[in-house]
């Protein structure tokens, strides 16, 4: 696939789009402008790829609005060499742009065939992040702690594994509901194991399923 002329273009209106919706963080908005977005499209939805919609990438999943990528990456406030925990790779799109901001990206997948879409096509595009194909509710607790972790789909609940494989000080940013929309949350964890929470505002993500692996 290539990444013409056009391309270029159409990201820089993007990132224009993303700046008047109030995305502020320069890093964030430079790795939108290093990132095709069109890699992690199917062929018909190519001309739409820089357009500030959700699309459908198999499996019943969708590649989120690139604002709520942006949004969620920007509370993150990541620091370059941070260690992530991503759940949902989904794409590949979001995790990309972790590793573009010099995150150390562990990323958890429960659908096989997105899983092994999103590692063929970060591994063309350079990226060494660390995708596992499993259950997003128990995190990996293996690699744990993590300086951040996100979670790109909607949960009923913040689940306790995720809090607990978070370093004291850490962020979790978390969109919360179970109908079809969910608030998102930022959660810091405490010296004595509790979390601060933080809200922002109203998104639509699919939903995070526990058990669900297949």
């Amino acid at each position: 696939m290539k990444d013409t002329f056009k391309h270029k273009g159409m990201r820089k209106q993007l990132i224009n789009e993303l700046r008047e919706k109030g995305i502020k963080d320069h890093q964030v908005l430079d790795a939108f402008n290093i990132v095709p977005r069109h890699y992690f499209l199917d062929i018909v939805f190519q001309e739409q790829a820089y357009t500030n919609m959700a699309f459908q990438i198999g499996s019943g999943q969708t590649i989120s609005h690139p604002f709520t990528v942006a949004f969620q990456t920007e509370l993150l406030d990541l620091k370059k060499g941070d260690k992530v925990l991503e759940i949902g790779s989904g794409s590949g799109f979001q995790t990309s742009i972790l590793c573009e901001l010099g995150a150390k990206v562990f990323s958890v997948e429960r659908h096989k065939e997105l899983h092994l879409k999103a590692k063929n096509i970060l591994r063309e595009l350079g990226y060494n992040a660390r995708l596992s194909f499993g259950d997003g509710y128990k995190g990996l607790p293996s690699f744990a702690p993590f300086d951040k972790i996100l979670v790109t789909c909607g949960a009923p609940n913040v689940p306790q594994a995720l809090v607990d494989q978070l370093k004291v000080g850490g962020v979790l940013v978390i969109p919360i509901g179970e109908g079809a929309e969910q608030l998102m949350k930022r959660l810091t964890k405490l010296e004595n194991g509790d979390v601060e929470e933080e809200e922002f505002g109203i998104f639509k993500f699919v939903p995070m399923l526990e058990n669900k692996v297949k």
